[in-house]
């Protein structure tokens, strides 16, 4: 997958601040430091395009990115890094602001078509079970992905992708960010949920 175009377009904490939605939107979601900072650069081609933090909740905004990639089809879309759950080292006013704003986008962004849903390779939890139900409940996409298979041993990736696919009774992409394994399986992924519509 050739990347054409990809730029930083805005932040937001509200709706009101979202951009126009004119193209289809695909969310990354994951618990805070699974690495979706590191993947969406990788995705990219670009180091620095999302910023990668050793800190928990570093992202506390809904950032969006325009995309533009050279296939057989063409395509433009936006990529939509939204703020980690779990045990960000935030205030517990800002935990509680971002519950709303991410339910409230995922709920209610027409343009959205699914969501990117990470998961460190090395621990699921109860969060991403409700998480997928939920997101199925919304009529949205899912691609659920494993970060970070590089931190295992050959030998332990696929029990380890087993026993997510189990736990969250979905298939599982195994990939990393720092060797590129299972890039262009997220990439063909995102080509099919991103023409879909929602619902």
């Amino acid at each position: 997958m050739k990347v054409l175009q990809a730029e930083f377009v805005t932040s937001a904490t509200e709706p009101s601040q979202f951009p126009a939605g004119d193209l289809p939107e695909v969310a990354f979601a994951g618990r805070s430091n699974v690495g979706k900072s590191s993947l969406l650069n990788a995705l990219l081609g670009r180091k620095n395009l999302a910023r990668v933090s050793q800190t928990p909740g570093r992202t506390r905004l809904v950032n969006f990115f325009r995309v533009a990639v050279s296939d057989k089809k063409g395509a433009e879309f936006m990529f939509v890094d939204l703020p980690g759950y779990g045990y960000a080292k935030v205030s517990k006013a800002v935990q509680e602001q971002w519950g709303p704003m991410i339910e409230g986008y995922l709920a209610g962004r027409s343009a959205l078509r699914g969501v990117v849903l990470l998961t460190d390779v090395r621990r699921g939890e109860q969060d991403e079970i409700n998480l997928v139900r939920w997101i199925g409940e919304q009529g949205l996409g899912l691609i659920a992905v494993a970060t970070k298979i590089d931190k295992l041993p050959r030998g332990q990736r696929v029990r380890g992708i087993r026993d997510l696919e189990t736990l969250l009774d979905v298939p599982v992409i195994g990939c990393s960010a720092e060797t590129g394994e299972g890039m262009d399986e997220v990439w063909k992924a995102i080509r099919t949920l991103a023409p879909r519509p929602r619902g």
